[in-house]
């Protein structure tokens, strides 16, 4: 199949290089807008852990394709490096250090944000339990620096893993905003335990002083909250969003060529900008990579080989 077999395998992948999107994570933040109406009335935006930049491309278009778009303003936040964007402001830092909220703040003239979105994720090892946890992880940091940067009655939507756990982390964020909705795109695969969170009026506790050495206020939370059953149970709304009759993110589709024309590849509309696998993949192509040593002889057989001839 060559170049052509991912094209083959994912719609969505195919459609982003199509349409111009980075990546194919653009499409679920266009269902989630589709379903929770998230751009309207919104000027200022902040898009966390934004690499490679999908994200912020569909805020860019969505927000600033409107007439007001001179007042609309949108920070990107991530740690790497990430090429430029039409009418979005790159901020590379860290999303845990309270310096990183100021300059947000800083380039929104001092006012708070309507919007704060984030798709980040870690690199998943394939350990269900460990990736949910370190996902958890990454979701309070962002929830912790929106805290800081987003307005009474703003909007946060952010990626989650869905696991058993999952009750915890919606029971924090419904102390700072009255509606939280688990939700699933149509372009999210099936088989991914992904989903999106989102958040919508943002209402902290009265007296709440955002802190980023304390992202969580203590409050009850029964261990068995999550084995209550019948009338007691307490489930996370969960909504499936998009059009049901749009692709299938698990199905192949075939690539719909005109009659006596050749698959012709199109590469990504923008490549990584020094991705951390870059030194390894030139060290791969130099064949420079270590490799694993064969494991010594034992002194030990080497006297017994010495002596007898033959190894004990």
């Amino acid at each position: 199949m060559g170049r052509s077999s991912k094209d083959k395998r994912d719609i969505y992948y195919r459609l982003a290089k199509e349409e111009g999107w980075r990546a194919r994570s653009a499409f679920k933040l266009l269902q989630l807008d589709h379903e929770f109406n998230l751009f309207t009335g919104v000027h200022r935006a902040v898009d966390l852990c934004a690499a490679p930049g999908s994200w912020s491309q569909v805020l860019s278009r969505k927000l600033r394709g409107k007439e007001e778009q001179q007042e609309v303003k949108i920070v990107a936040v991530d740690l790497q490096a990430m090429a430029p964007l039409p009418g979005v402001t790159q901020i590379q830092g860290d999303i845990t250090k309270v310096s990183t909220a100021q300059e947000i703040i800083r380039h929104f003239e001092g006012h708070p944000a309507d919007l704060v979105v984030c798709d980040g994720a870690p690199d998943v090892t394939g350990l269900h339990d460990v990736d949910e946890y370190i996902q958890a992880q990454l979701l309070l940091a962002a929830l912790n620096i929106t805290t800081h940067v987003l307005k009474p009655e703003g909007t946060f939507v952010a990626k989650i893993f869905r696991g058993k756990d999952v009750t915890l982390l919606y029971s924090q964020l419904k102390i700072f905003f009255s509606s939280v909705t688990c939700s699933k795109p149509r372009s999210s695969r099936n088989s991914s335990i992904e989903a999106f969170v989102v958040c919508q009026n943002y209402s902290p506790p009265a007296g709440y002083v955002p802190n980023m050495s304390n992202p969580l206020l203590d409050h009850s939370y029964d261990v068995d909250f999550n084995q209550l059953e019948g009338p007691n149970r307490v489930i996370v709304p969960f909504l499936a969003c998009g059009d049901l009759s749009a692709f299938d993110a698990d199905r192949t589709y075939p690539l719909q060529l005109a009659e006596g024309k050749e698959y012709q590849y199109t590469p990504p509309t923008q490549p990584p900008i020094h991705p951390p696998y870059q030194q390894a993949c030139q060290l791969r192509r130099d064949n420079q990579l270590s490799k694993e040593e064969a494991p010594s002889v034992c002194p030990s057989q080497d006297q017994d080989q010495d002596q007898t001839g033959t190894s004990s």
